[in-house]
């Protein structure tokens, strides 16, 4: 089915009843209805190896795609092998455009992310919103691992919604409900594989140079671009 054929109100219903289901309902229904037009996003933190576990349940042959930035951890492609081994799945990789890339560095240097909140933009902008982009034109739904606890900006998540900045097609956040502690619960009783950075007090992994392990009692985000306010913290995939 594309996503044309369902109208807004028709998501809106499938949303409204969708609401109080399990994770996996909402992935069973998003992927019977978009297959093969649907992939996941991830970037193989706590929440997005879970879902990709539920994935597993349901179709494994489902597209799951990363954005790898160039700037990415090692233990963040250890993991990805991992799930790889693990689920016999295939992980599409997106990369930024490589003479964008080149300009930015050759004009800016290595770390003008961090002299402005116009700089960082630019910089997500290349490397993740633009790759973001030629993958969801191959799509008509797509999949993230977003939770309403996560930030102030996701505090009103629904788990269905219809994705304006992106074509105005479907987007799922089956998990959108979860506390962190449910998070964790699953990956140890399902012995999930996990980003080993988690380990060291990373509760939210992004690029290696705007990632930080957070202290006691600080937010979960607060490692995410830790010079900016929590209000600015998106880095343009998810927005409105």
């Amino acid at each position: 089915m594309s996503a044309k054929s369902l109208s807004e109100a028709e998501i809106s219903e499938v949303a409204k009843r969708l609401e109080s289901q399990s994770a996996e309902d909402v992935l069973r229904w998003g992927i019977e209805t978009f297959f093969p037009k649907i992939g996941f996003a991830s970037s193989f933190g706590a929440e997005d190896v879970v879902v990709i576990d539920l994935i597993s349940k349901v179709r494994k042959e489902t597209t799951i795609f990363t954005l790898d930035t160039g700037r990415l951890p090692e233990e963040t492609y250890e993991v990805m092998d991992q799930i790889r081994a693990r689920y016999g799945v295939t992980i599409t990789s997106y990369f930024p455009d490589r003479p964008a890339v080149e300009k930015l560095e050759r004009g800016k240097g290595f770390y003008s992310f961090r002299q402005s909140i116009e700089n960082r933009k630019e910089c997500c902008g290349i490397r993740k919103v633009e790759p973001l982009n030629r993958a969801l034109a191959e799509l008509d739904a797509w999949v993230t691992g977003l939770r309403r606890e996560q930030a102030v900006t996701r505090a009103a998540l629904p788990k269905v919604e219809v994705d304006t900045a992106h074509r105005g097609m479907v987007k799922l956040n089956p998990i959108a409900e979860w506390t962190t502690q449910q998070v964790w619960d699953y990956i140890r009783k399902n012995k999930v594989p996990y980003n080993k950075l988690h380990d060291k007090n990373y509760p939210s992994i992004g690029c290696a140079p705007c990632t930080r392990a957070v202290k006691p009692g600080e937010d979960i985000r607060a490692g995410r671009w830790w010079w900016e306010l929590p209000e600015q913290k998106e880095c343009g995939l998810h927005v409105k």
